[in-house]
């Protein structure tokens, strides 16, 4: 069942790479219709989080932000395919690092970051575009594995054939192997973690949320700065990242501030547009410690 799932994976790269942008997102449409109106993919997940995070948003608004929310999901699933076909030029003009200075004092001191996102905007590209942008650091991607071990081997060779590395987030050898090297380490820091009890738990979205611990203890351990990505859609296959402070000397910091503020950042920019947020994740699905008191 892999091998058929990953040929017909193959045919859309192909079908995809052919297509210009413009029929590119009448696909993207039409497969955004598809999910929402005819399978319904998670519908019931994104309209119960909508309501979570925003209470005061009547049904008009989140019907609206449900709507916008598969579109924002379908043209993340086209742009990765079609990522495949780009060169250089063209990754720079569509994700463009505002401030890639914001690093040169990292790099003067050969000093290794780590860089965390989230879920929001088009983070895929990320995997294929920052190396023409940061060229004087390795940057490594710490990602979780697809199921389908075709597909993931496929991806994982065309992201790594732009100079980008990308490890397993089970892998912890990767900070020690890359300790004398200028490395910037990306995580995704918003997914719900699969053990509740070692998590940070920090109120996200109004709600208390629980964050996997892996940016804060990898930072503490390895004494390596904090910096936040804010990735923003400009407009429909253009996008702009800037690039601000999360930790300096993340030891100077009390247990669980590194990932307080990186909360604080996501949502702040979550808030001021909702739809291009991955809704379609089980956010809240673990119950805090003080709710089971």
């Amino acid at each position: 069942m892999q091998f058929i799932s990953a040929f017909f994976f193959r045919v859309m790269v192909f079908i995809l790479r052919l297509l210009p942008f413009r029929l590119i997102y009448l696909f993207s449409d039409g497969f955004a219709f598809l999910l929402h109106h005819i399978i319904g993919y998670r519908r019931s997940v994104m309209i119960s989080n909508l309501h979570m995070a925003f209470p005061e948003k009547d049904k008009h608004e989140i019907n609206r932000l449900v709507r916008l929310s598969y579109r924002n999901l379908s043209d993340i699933i086209v742009e990765s395919v079609k990522a495949f076909s780009f060169t250089p030029s063209k990754q720079v003009k569509r994700y463009k690092v505002i401030n890639p200075e914001f690093l040169k004092t990292y790099a003067d001191k050969q000093q290794s970051v780590i860089m965390a996102a989230g879920h929001y905007g088009n983070w895929e590209w990320g995997s294929y575009f920052l190396t023409f942008q940061i060229s004087f650091f390795n940057i490594l991607a710490l990602y979780k594995p697809l199921k389908n071990k075709f597909i993931d081997a496929y991806m994982r060779k065309k992201r790594e054939s732009t100079g980008y590395l990308m490890r397993s987030n089970t892998d912890k050898r990767v900070f020690e192997a890359c300790k004398t090297t200028p490395t910037i380490f990306t995580l995704i820091a918003d997914q719900s973690p699969s053990n509740p009890a070692r998590s940070y738990w920090i109120k996200f979205l109004g709600r208390p949320t629980a964050f996997l611990r892996g940016l804060e203890v990898y930072a503490r351990k390895y004494n390596l700065p904090v910096v936040f990505i804010d990735i923003q859609r400009v407009r429909r296959g253009y996008y702009e990242l800037e690039l601000s402070h999360i930790a300096n000397d993340p030891n100077s910091l009390a247990k669980g501030e590194i990932t307080a503020r990186y909360a604080r950042k996501m949502e702040e920019v979550i808030r001021k547009k909702p739809e291009d947020w991955l809704w379609s994740h089980k956010r809240w699905k673990h119950q805090s410690p003080e709710d089971k008191v």
